[in-house]
């Protein structure tokens, strides 16, 4: 009979014994509770105990942990309006001022509170701030002081926020169509712009290629005139030397070339009388009687 109570003794004690220890994870950090109010911090990876039945064990993340905001729409110095949103990184820091701060709402409910600080801290800054600054190398000092103001505001809930980057920074729907058609309007006009200097351009090196090959031709024009009169002068030269060596030989010849294109076939036809100067070097023998003169003077070659 005593066996039938140590057994049933010892399966109390080892449930008790077993609830009374947890693990916690490298990753993890926890919070022992009794009623609500913490009893136990226990941030180094290992084996805890509490006290069974009484006291829960809550665990937190101690990795880094990611949070991205909403986009918002923010009013620059400049009055230009841009739609902005943030990542942040942050980490548990104060395991019991993370417990007061989120209640039992834990990590979700810290990612709703530090989306609430960054989405009141970036209108702070970037009021202040041009849309050039917000756009240019300037930017890096403005994601600094929404990060100042945010690790300010994330120590009251225990959390350090490490990190702060803006992701966007979009114009409005509303004024995307007008800001694209200003720009389409502008890539037209130096579009217009760049074909009006390239028409120039064209139109500048159209005439220089006119007027060279006009002063080209013109040269060579003149060369070949001057060329033509000096071969012209050279056959009269030879010619009138041909001539006055023998002008019996001269006149023959100049009769057999009237003769060839006066005889050639084809439609034309020629009439004249049978003792007709023209046909002195065929009546005769010589032809000496010929008259150089009377014949009729043969096309140049």
């Amino acid at each position: 009979m005593r066996v039938l109570y140590i057994i049933p003794a010892l399966v109390i004690l080892l449930v008790l014994v077993l609830s009374s220890v947890f693990i916690v994870d490298e990753r993890k950090k926890a919070l022992v509770l009794q009623f609500g109010q913490v009893m136990q911090v226990k941030e180094d990876p290992g084996l805890g105990f509490k006290v069974p039945l009484m006291q829960d064990v809550v665990l937190y993340e101690d990795r880094i942990l990611g949070l991205q905001t909403q986009p918002i729409e923010v009013t620059l110095l400049s009055d230009r309006r841009l739609v902005v949103d943030a990542f942040a990184r942050w980490r548990i820091v104060d395991l019991v001022q993370f417990r007061q701060s989120v209640g039992t709402g834990g990590e979700e409910r810290a990612q709703q509170l530090l989306g609430n600080i960054l989405s009141q801290a970036i209108p702070e800054v970037l009021g202040n701030a041009t849309q050039e600054q917000v756009l240019s190398q300037d930017r890096a000092a403005l994601m600094n002081q929404i990060l100042v103001i945010a690790k300010r505001e994330g120590q009251a809930l225990g959390v350090d926020v490490i990190d702060v980057r803006l992701t966007r920074t979009d114009l409005p729907e509303q004024n995307l169509e007008a800001t694209f058609a200003r720009m389409r309007a502008e890539r037209e006009r130096e579009a217009a712009d760049e074909k009006a200097r390239g028409g120039e351009a064209a139109q500048r090196v159209r005439a220089s290629a006119d007027r060279t090959v006009i002063e080209l031709t013109s040269d060579a024009r003149r060369q070949a005139e001057v060329i033509r009169g000096e071969a012209d002068a050279e056959r009269n030269r030879i010619l009138a030397e041909a001539f006055g060596r023998d002008p019996e030989f001269f006149s023959f010849i100049r009769s057999l070339t009237a003769y060839e294109v006066s005889l050639k076939g084809g439609n034309s036809s020629i009439v004249m009388q049978p003792d007709s100067e023209f046909f002195n070097y065929l009546r005769s023998e010589r032809g000496a009687d010929a008259d150089a003169a009377a014949v009729p003077a043969a096309p140049a070659p």
